[in-house]
């Protein structure tokens, strides 16, 4: 299994920043820096909402977003998804199922 992570806000989120917030949810997983246009595409395809919103100074910021996880079989089927906040004990038992399904 690999983790895959893209980011929904890639004026912000450099290669150094991405590998730092990579590390604090597993070392092992890749960060993704799409262009614009990517995220765009991105966005559609997995029909993903995210928008930038104001912070409290002029330069602050954060990102409203969805969030969810799509799990894949080797094929590069999508098999999974799982909405944010899904329980840890849950989602072990759907992985565990779909990896029973590729032997």
């Amino acid at each position: 299994m690999q983790g895959l992570f893209v980011t929904v806000d890639p004026d912000r989120d450099t290669p150094d920043v991405l590998r730092a917030y990579m590390g604090v949810f597993d070392s092992s997983f890749i960060g993704l820096i799409p262009t614009q246009a990517q995220l765009k595409e991105i966005a559609d395809d997995f029909k993903i909402y995210f928008k930038k919103v104001d912070g409290k100074s002029r330069t602050s910021s954060t990102m409203d977003h969805s969030a969810g996880t799509y799990i894949y079989d080797a094929r590069g089927h999508l098999r999974l998804y799982a909405k944010y906040g899904m329980d840890a004990a849950s989602l072990t038992h759907d992985i565990q199922i779909l990896l029973r399904q590729t032997r």
